[in-house]
C-alpha cells in the first residue's frame, strides 16, 4: 500500500513529466505562433501555457500554501476560463488580444508555479492538495491535446500552409487497410444477459488513481447483443460518400445538421481540399489533406481513418452504410476488453495511421476520437465535485454529444476505456471520426 510520502513522491515526478511534456510539444512554436486564435473553439497557445499554470496557482497554491505570493494579482481573472463562481474573465473570443503579458513573463510564471508545487509536493502535503495535483495534471494533458488541434488549425488558416513539424512521408502510405469485419458482442453473458457496469466507483479518499467526476458512479446498464465494426472508417470509404452526393441528400442528415452543413458550406471533412481544375472538370480526383506535416495527397492517405468531422457527418455516413454510431456504453464495454495502446501522441504521428491486418477489434485508443449516438449526460447518482471545481464538466451537460477513446495527439496516460469526452454536435476541429455499430440481428 502507498504511503502518503511516497505517492507526493510519485506525483511529483509525473508532474515534471507532464509539465515538460506541454513545453517540449511547443518548442518549435514561435512567439507569433502561439498569439493565434483561428477559431472560436480554439484559443492561443500562449494562453494555454498561462491558464494551465493558473489552474494549479488557483486551486493548489492559493488552498495549500500558507501566506502565498501570487505571482500577478491581475492573472486570477485574466487566465480564468469558464469559472464563473470565481469572478469575471475575458470574453474567449478575445484571447488572441493578450499581446501583454509578454511570452516571457508567462514562461516565468510557468517557473514559479512549477517551483511552487515541487516545494509543496516535497513537504508531503494533505491529501486533498495530492488530488487536486492528480486533477490538475489531466487538466494540463488535456490542454496539451487542445494545443496540438489548435495549433493545427491556426497553422492551416495561414495563406501559406506551414507545417508544424518537417513534411515527410507517412508512416503507412502504401499500407492498405483489411476489409471491415463486424465483431460480435454479447454483453453479460451467460451470467447476467445484457447487464453489465460501466463508469468508475467514485473514491474519495484516492490519492494514487484518478478518473474525472463525470465518469462516476459506476453502475448497471442494459445492451442488447451488437456489432462493432473492426477498425475505424477510412478517408476512401469517406470519399465514396462524397461521391455518392453525400453532402446533397436530405435524407440522410439530421435536421439540424442539414442546416448546419448547408449554413457553414461544407462538403468534405475539415482540412480537405481539392484541386480547382480537378474541380471544374468534374473528376473525383485532386483531393488533398492538410495535416500537422503540411498538404499531403489524398491518395497518400486514403487507407488511414477519416478525421475532423463533425457528430452531424459521422452520423449522415453512418445511415449511408446502411449502420449507425455506436452507443457510448457499447464503446465502453468492447473498448474495457482492450489494451489501453495505440496510435496516441507519444508515438509522435501526428495524424491517424492505417489499421493493420489483425483480426479482432482495433484502433479503439488513438488515431481519433470516435463519436457515439449518446447524448453528454450524468450518469444515474451523478453528483460534481464541490465549489468551483464543480464546474469543470457538470454544467456541460447540455447540446453536447460524447466521444470516446482518444486520438492521435492524446496523451497515452491520460486515456482510458470509461473516459468521457465531449463536443457540441457541429464541432469539427478535433480528431474526430467514427467507427460503424449494427444490431446483431441486422
Amino acid at each position: 500500500m502507498l504511503t502518503q510520502h511516497t505517492t507526493a513522491a510519485a506525483l511529483l515526478a509525473r508532474f515534471r513529466a507532464v509539465r515538460s511534456a506541454t513545453m517540449e510539444f511547443c518548442s518549435t512554436l514561435s512567439p507569433e505562433d502561439m498569439m493565434v486564435q483561428s477559431c472560436a473553439e480554439a484559443s492561443p497557445v500562449k494562453w494555454h501555457l498561462a491558464h494551465t499554470s493558473w489552474f494549479f496557482e488557483t486551486f493548489v497554491l492559493r488552498e495549500f500554501v500558507a501566506v502565498y505570493q501570487p505571482f500577478d494579482p491581475d492573472f486570477l481573472w485574466l487566465f480564468n476560463s469558464y469559472y464563473k463562481s470565481l469572478g469575471e474573465m475575458p470574453e474567449k473570443k478575445l484571447r488572441a488580444s493578450f499581446s501583454r503579458p509578454p511570452l516571457d513573463q508567462v514562461l516565468a510564471y510557468r517557473a514559479m508555479v512549477d517551483a511552487g508545487i515541487a516545494r509543496l509536493l516535497e513537504k508531503t502535503p494533505e491529501d486533498e492538495a495530492l488530488r487536486r495535483i492528480a486533477l490538475g495534471l489531466e487538466h494540463e494533458q488535456q490542454h496539451l491535446e487542445l494545443i496540438a488541434t489548435d495549433i493545427k488549425h491556426a497553422l492551416f488558416t495561414n495563406p501559406l500552409h506551414p507545417s508544424f513539424i518537417p513534411s515527410q512521408a507517412p508512416a503507412q502510405s502504401d499500407a492498405i487497410a483489411p476489409p471491415l469485419d463486424w465483431i460480435t458482442i454479447n454483453p453479460g453473458y451467460p451470467m447476467r444477459p445484457g447487464v453489465v457496469e460501466v463508469g468508475v466507483t467514485p473514491n474519495p479518499n484516492a490519492t494514487d488513481s484518478f478518473a474525472f467526476d463525470n465518469e462516476t458512479p459506476r453502475h448497471n446498464v442494459y445492451i442488447a447483443p451488437y456489432r462493432l465494426a473492426s477498425r475505424l472508417v477510412t478517408c476512401a470509404e469517406y470519399l465514396a460518400f462524397i461521391e455518392e452526393d453525400g453532402y446533397s441528400r436530405p435524407e440522410l442528415w439530421l435536421s439540424e445538421g442539414w442546416d448546419t452543413m448547408r449554413a457553414e458550406g461544407w462538403h468534405a471533412p475539415l482540412y480537405w481540399q481539392r484541386d480547382a481544375a480537378a474541380a471544374s472538370s468534374g473528376t473525383q480526383s485532386g483531393w488533398s489533406v492538410y495535416t500537422l506535416r503540411g498538404f499531403q495527397p489524398l491518395g497518400e492517405l486514403s487507407e488511414t481513418p477519416v478525421c475532423h468531422l463533425s457528430f452531424f457527418e459521422a452520423d449522415a455516413f453512418a445511415r449511408w452504410s446502411g449502420h449507425r454510431l455506436p452507443t457510448e456504453f457499447e464503446w465502453e464495454f468492447a473498448a474495457a476488453q482492450q489494451r489501453t495502446s495505440g496510435n496516441l501522441l507519444e508515438t509522435q504521428s501526428l495524424h491517424p495511421t492505417t489499421a493493420r491486418p489483425v483480426t479482432g477489434l482495433q484502433q479503439m485508443f488513438g488515431d481519433v476520437w470516435e463519436w457515439t449516438q449518446s447524448p453528454y449526460t450524468g450518469y444515474p447518482a451523478y453528483h460534481p465535485l464541490p465549489g468551483a471545481l464543480g464546474e469543470y464538466n457538470g454544467k456541460f451537460m447540455s447540446s453536447q454529444m460524447v466521444l470516446r477513446g482518444g486520438s492521435c495527439v492524446t496523451p497515452e496516460t491520460h486515456i482510458r476505456a470509461t473516459y468521457r469526452n465531449f463536443f457540441q454536435p457541429g464541432t469539427r476541429w478535433q480528431f474526430s471520426g467514427l467507427r460503424l455499430a449494427r444490431d446483431s440481428a441486422s
